[in-house]
């Protein structure tokens, strides 16, 4: 797998490289906001490390405009902000996962490899939900995070996908934000957030047809 690091500090971009790519990954460097844009268009890596504070840009701005792109890479954020308020905000923004300086190798590497598995969707025969759910004139093709409807196919992130996962799961049922905060976010249930609400309403968009 290719993956896209992006820090301004070249000791940490320098042990990422050479960490990661120990570990068997590709890996292609960044030192700014618009080299990271710039090389995520070239080298279409699997997933980017993130920093936040950059020198042009800083990493949530980064993640919006990939977004905004249409480009639904994995984003680890990798930072020295720790705040929840920066975290829950880099969520807000797309990002799959938050890891704040500093850090240690072997919970990077985890991270990392999490998400290139729920990426993959590794192990999804464990899960109550097959690859493939159709309702009405839409189906959800999990393993290629992708949504079919009338007008069209529409393209989801890792994120999407497992929050429509989780209510799949437990059609029927009632679900809290605590519980999607906990299960898809990682994230504490009392969590002070509308990042649920806002990926339900993105979510609806996605599926509801006329």
């Amino acid at each position: 797998a290719k993956l896209l690091v992006v820090d301004d500090e070249p000791f940490i971009a320098d042990l990422l490289r050479s960490s990661l790519s120990f570990a068997g990954f590709e890996v292609v460097t960044a030192g700014s906001g618009a080299a990271a844009l710039i090389a995520a268009e070239e080298h279409r890596p699997d997933l980017v490390v993130l920093d936040v504070g950059l020198p042009d840009m800083d990493g949530f701005e980064v993640c919006r405009r990939l977004r905004a792109n249409g480009n639904e890479t994995p984003v680890l954020f990798l930072t020295a902000r720790s705040g929840r308020d920066d975290r829950i905000r880099g969520l807000r923004e797309g990002g799959d996962d938050y890891l704040t300086k500093p850090f240690r190798l072997e919970e990077l590497l985890a991270r990392v490899r999490g998400l290139m598995r729920r990426r993959r969707w590794d192990g999804v025969a464990e899960s109550v939900t097959p690859r493939e759910v159709s309702f009405g004139q839409v189906r959800v093709l999990f393993d290629r995070f992708e949504i079919e409807t009338p007008e069209g196919t529409k393209r989801i992130t890792t994120r999407e996908a497992g929050l429509l996962r989780a209510l799949i799961e437990r059609e029927g049922e009632a679900v809290t934000r605590g519980e999607l905060l906990e299960e898809v976010w990682g994230l504490r249930p009392d969590t002070k957030t509308r990042v649920v609400d806002s990926f339900v309403v993105r979510l609806r968009r996605y599926v509801e047809t006329d």
